[in-house]
């Protein structure tokens, strides 16, 4: 049996490195990023009489990205990086990593030490809840700009069955709205996603829906391998 199709919806500059692995595993990938980041401006809240912040919590790599000068300026803050992706780029960025967590940034943050933390984040994000003593004062810094739905991805879905990757909740709802939009049968399409909240997020109807043993790209790639042979 032929293997299906891969739909790859991440955002640059993620997609890229994702259809890379994808052919270098022999499989067909489909490039169709649902957004493209942007920076937004922003600026630091005013210094409690603590005067520095006890850590920076980051939840994607792309902060680093589009943070802009604004966030060049607290390299001297450690870092908490939701996985080794993101704690890569800090590095990148100048930053020193003093924590890297696995399985979400809610499970980090339970675990930090009282202080005063900031969190720059995208315009879509999850809420926190911080353990007693730890104060996270968000700051959004970049926004995902939905796109539509690429002509090349639409004739992949209508070519037959294909495999879709979910690397965000935001993907999954807009991925659905944009298939019932050109009603395309959500019954020939799999979904291999990174964490069981996206999966929920992308609702019923589906082929199938399957999710990585973790949250890392490399367990969600291991996924779409087996899945492009099982489904």
């Amino acid at each position: 049996m032929p293997q299906r199709p891969v739909l790859v919806l991440r955002p640059e500059p993620g997609n890229a490195s994702t259809v890379a692995a994808l052919h270098e595993a022999g499989i067909e990938a489909c490039a169709a990023p649902l957004f493209a980041y942007a920076p937004r401006v922003w600026s630091l809240p005013d210094r409690d009489e603590d005067g520095e912040w006890r850590g920076l919590l980051a939840g994607s790599a792309a902060i680093f990205r589009h943070g802009g000068p604004l966030l060049s300026t607290l390299t001297h803050v450690p870092v908490h990086a939701v996985g080794a992706s993101t704690a890569a780029a800090a590095r990148k960025a100048g930053f020193t990593v003093a924590q890297t967590g696995s399985g979400g940034l809610q499970r980090l943050v339970a675990d930090l030490a009282p202080g005063r933390y900031l969190r720059p984040c995208g315009e879509a994000h999850v809420a926190l809840s911080p353990p007693s003593g730890v104060t996270v004062l968000d700051r959004i810094v970049y926004a995902a700009k939905p796109r539509p739905l690429s002509d090349r991805a639409e004739v992949t879905l209508r070519a037959g069955p294909t495999l879709a990757l979910l690397h965000s909740g935001e993907a999954a709802r807009h991925f659905r709205a944009e298939c019932l939009a050109r009603a395309i049968p959500l019954s020939r399409v799999a979904l291999a996603c990174l964490a069981p909240r996206i999966a929920a997020s992308a609702g019923e109807g589906w082929e199938t829906i399957e999710t990585a043993q973790s949250p890392h790209e490399e367990a969600l790639l291991s996924l779409a391998r087996q899945m492009c042979q099982t489904v």
